[in-house]
């Protein structure tokens, strides 16, 4: 296998080799990240293939029992396989999932979630979500689903939908449930990550796998921007494919479903299987992001700042000739008073604009191409050094909702309208 790639800095090693280094590294305190490059298995088979290999490859050893694929599959496969055992050993590892990389770890072991909040930096009263492999697990977590959450879990499991449940006492690590008396649960919907899960053979807590409030990763890169030295390995699966996180609800036995966090299944597609869909109200409280003095919140992304880059990003709104005008004279002004200016527009705007970096986020009749490109636009305003950020607001219909929620964590809701 090629790995002369961007990520080449890091070494597949085996637990042995890397906890051998641990505390040995140049940077005092830090421990080494072991990387393992999977990406050639999706080049290869489903998902259901894959984690029939994977648990091949652990009733067989040494690898050369594996007879089916290339070289590089095979590799992959023990990779993989590495990566499993990191998690059942306590370890931290980052994976790809379908929205954006997460930090896993076993959500049974409060050590191993502690190490989570620790390499991240997050708040402890940010509740964490589990991701299984499959439904049989589910019932190992939670006391109770009902037909509601039996109906979305159909439509949309696997994918990028969390459920809200009454947690079964015990099942994971009080610092999970952030000391609810519910649990977040789904099932991701990418071909490394539900083998991975189901090697592991535990329930994976794992919120994004970046430093708390920076833009959440979408790349094995951004990971290893952010977490390098801080956990015990990543797995590069490429680039993730929604490009935001997934959608958080909570079913009631009415067949109301609420939205406690928008995301990648949009309330047009709830509406579909529920009898009524409802926002949060605290999604709609402004304000409300960075409040050290309101309740935890009951999902994450609900209560801080997130997905924030290092300089001042505001998000303007209204109709497109208002929003141009007015972003046109900030940036000039932000340019006379010496900022380095960039802006995040859309694909029919973006020439309208002179900064030191324009990022498109594709056509506003694509907003799935908004997801996707979103947070690698807010990384690379920090790789340009732009401390003067303005960006558009998109509809707020379907995937849109998702868009303007991250948009706005981003921005510390410093949203101005403009007509």
């Amino acid at each position: 296998m090629n790995r002369e790639h961007e990520n080449s800095e890091f070494e597949r090693t085996s637990l042995e080799d890397r906890h051998s280094h641990v505390g040995s590294a140049p940077n005092e305190g830090k421990q080494r990240t072991a990387y393992w490059d999977v990406r050639a298995l999706l080049r290869s088979q489903g998902q259901e293939d894959i984690e029939q290999d994977v648990v091949q490859e652990q009733e067989h050893s040494p690898i050369a029992d594996v007879k089916k694929g290339s070289a590089d599959r095979e590799t992959a496969l023990v990779d993989l396989q590495a990566a499993a055992a990191c998690l059942r050993q306590g370890e931290t590892v980052a994976f790809p999932t379908e929205t954006v990389y997460g930090l896993g770890a076993d959500a049974r072991s409060t050590e191993a979630v502690e190490a989570v909040f620790a390499a991240k930096g997050r708040p402890s009263d940010n509740p964490l979500i589990v991701h299984i492999a499959h439904r049989d697990q589910l019932h190992e977590l939670v006391t109770e689903v009902n037909e509601t959450a039996e109906a979305l879990m159909a439509a949309f499991w696997p994918g990028p939908l969390t459920l809200v449940l009454p947690v079964r006492p015990g099942a994971v690590s009080p610092r999970v449930t952030a000391g609810l008396d519910t649990v977040a649960v789904r099932m991701p919907d990418h071909p490394v990550a539900l083998p991975l899960i189901a090697a592991a053979a535990c329930p994976v807590a794992a919120p994004s796998a970046n430093r708390s409030g920076r833009p959440s990763p979408t790349l094995a890169a951004h990971v290893r921007e952010d977490l390098d030295g801080r956990i015990g390995g990543i797995v590069d699966g490429g680039p993730t494919g929604v490009g935001v996180e997934s959608t958080v609800v909570q079913a009631g036995d009415d067949g109301t479903v609420t939205i406690l966090r928008p995301g990648g299944i949009t309330a047009e597609q709830l509406s579909a299987v529920a009898a009524r869909v409802a926002t949060d109200p605290a999604l709609l409280a402004e304000g409300s992001a960075g409040d050290s003095h309101s309740p935890a919140p009951r999902s994450p992304g609900m209560k801080y700042t997130h997905y924030a880059p290092a300089g001042a990003l505001c998000v303007v709104e209204g109709p497109p000739a208002a929003v141009a005008a007015w972003t046109r004279a900030a940036l000039a002004e932000a340019a006379q008073r010496g900022e380095r200016t960039a802006v995040l527009a859309f694909a029919e705007h973006a020439e309208q604009y002179r900064a030191d970096a324009v990022f498109s986020l594709g056509s506003t009749s694509e907003l799935q191409e908004a997801a996707r490109r979103l947070y690698a636009a807010l990384r690379s305003c920090d790789e340009q050094g732009a401390t003067y950020i303005v960006a558009e607001a998109c509809s707020r219909e379907g995937l849109g909702a998702a868009v303007m929620n991250r948009l706005l964590k981003a921005a510390g809701n410093q949203l101005i309208q403009v007509d």
